[in-house]
């Protein structure tokens, strides 16, 4: 069996929002009327960077642009940098379980080369046994054909997939292709529900 892993909200602590991240990279938080049109064209910008279409440099003038200079880029490329917290307590340990178990790992996950290079260094994540990142791949979860890349990259049919997740659009094009998906309550504890389901499996 191979147990995939999200990143942020599963193995590691994330920022959850801008002010939160404002917060994290001791930045002000401004006034700022974020419209609908506005949300979109973040989320939009945030998925040309994931999927490699631009640099941290780049995105971050581009959002500077879209806030209309409320954050400076230099502003917004210290919230960036400071959007990934700390490691989930037990998730080294975790992976070492499921090694012993004679279980193969890998993550697939939504990230930016800046972040991805700090995210390899963390034990968790370097532990792996394959690491797929969004970036390198040109594609973004929760696109189907990011999973197929996966499955055939991993040479596993989707029934011999575990997956974790914190978030639902993801998790569902996970299930809806056959793997096994379960989603993670980033508020709880990660690595004791992912044990959890493991147990229920008999993969552990």
């Amino acid at each position: 069996m191979l147990i995939c892993f999200d990143i942020g909200g599963v193995l590691i602590r994330i920022c959850r929002s801008w002010e939160e991240g404002c917060a994290a990279a001791g930045v002000p938080v401004r006034p700022f009327e974020a419209d609908e049109e506005h949300v979109r064209g973040r989320l939009e910008l945030v998925g040309d960077l994931q999927r490699g279409e631009m640099d941290g440099p780049a995105f971050a003038k581009r959002l500077s642009g879209m806030f209309g200079g409320t954050w400076t880029p230099a502003e917004v490329a210290r919230i960036d940098a400071a959007w990934l917290r700390t490691p989930y307590e037990g998730t080294v340990d975790l992976v070492r379980e499921i090694h012993a178990a004679g279980h193969e790992t890998a993550c697939l996950s939504n990230t930016s080369h800046d972040h991805w290079e700090v995210l390899t260094t963390l034990p968790s994540v370097g532990m792996l046994h394959q690491r797929f990142a969004s970036h390198l791949m040109g594609l973004v979860k929760p696109d189907h054909s990011i999973y197929a890349a996966f499955e055939e990259s991993t040479d596993r049919a989707p029934a011999e997939i575990v997956f974790f997740d914190d978030l639902a659009p993801n998790i569902d094009t996970a299930i809806r292709r056959g793997w096994d998906a379960v989603q993670i309550d980033h508020l709880g504890d990660p690595a004791a529900q992912m044990r959890a389901a493991l147990r229920e499996r008999g993969l552990l």
